[in-house]
């Protein structure tokens, strides 16, 4: 008795099985990992601002610290963006004719903020306070990178839900004196004082969702 389908058709219901395991599995495996790409996750990509601030010179130059121009990272959950007055305070003796800091005397003059372009935004159901940190002896530099070597500041982090738990599960590993949270060349000291920063400034194992989703 002739077979009633062809022999090419084993080879065809094989490929076909293929292609839905690549559908069902592949297509979602693949979207998984392009979410957690820098295309994605907004890594590495400078922000331009509407005036050039070069933190190189500002930081390392100037010697000028993160809490002077983001002086709510302490007390409040938004490490905030400095006004213009902030900026005045120095150019309104220095580089006061220059061309490229007319957008800052326009803002002051006109009593309208500089409308700086954010580089670090979490999703809105995710609660952060960057007080917190700082107060638990977390460096910028833990989150934000060197941002004294930057012409235009970019996100180090990739700032994903994964990354914020395995900083969560150990977070004596970023831990330094409070006074130092902003010095930016920070060595890391040994474990065992990390652990006994970790014990002085009551530093808990963050995990459950309420931690961060409120």
């Amino acid at each position: 008795m002739a077979a009633l389908f062809p022999e090419w058709t084993n080879t065809a219901i094989r490929l076909a099985m293929l292609g839905m395991f690549l559908v069902v599995v592949g297509i979602p495996t693949a979207l998984i990992i392009y979410v957690r790409t820098p295309y994605v996750t907004g890594q590495f990509f400078p922000v331009d601002q509407p005036v050039e601030f070069d933190h190189r010179h500002h930081v390392q130059d100037d010697g000028i610290e993160c809490r002077y121009c983001h002086f709510d990272a302490e007390r409040s959950a938004v490490a905030g963006i400095p006004p213009t007055e902030v900026c005045m305070g120095c150019h309104g003796q220095i580089w006061n004719n220059s061309p490229v800091l007319e957008p800052v005397r326009r803002s002051h003059f006109s009593d309208r903020p500089i409308p700086w372009n954010r580089v670090h935004d979490l999703p809105d159901f995710v609660y952060f306070d960057h007080s917190i940190h700082v107060n638990k002896g977390v460096g910028c530099v833990t989150c934000h990178g060197r941002v004294d070597q930057m012409v235009r500041v970019y996100q180090v982090a990739p700032l994903t839900m994964g990354w914020c738990l395995d900083c969560h599960r150990s977070p004596e590993r970023h831990l330094r004196p409070k006074e130092l949270v902003a010095v930016m060349n920070f060595r890391q000291a040994d474990s065992r004082a990390r652990e006994a920063l970790a014990q002085r400034y009551g530093v808990r194992r963050l995990t459950h969702c309420t931690a961060c989703h409120r």
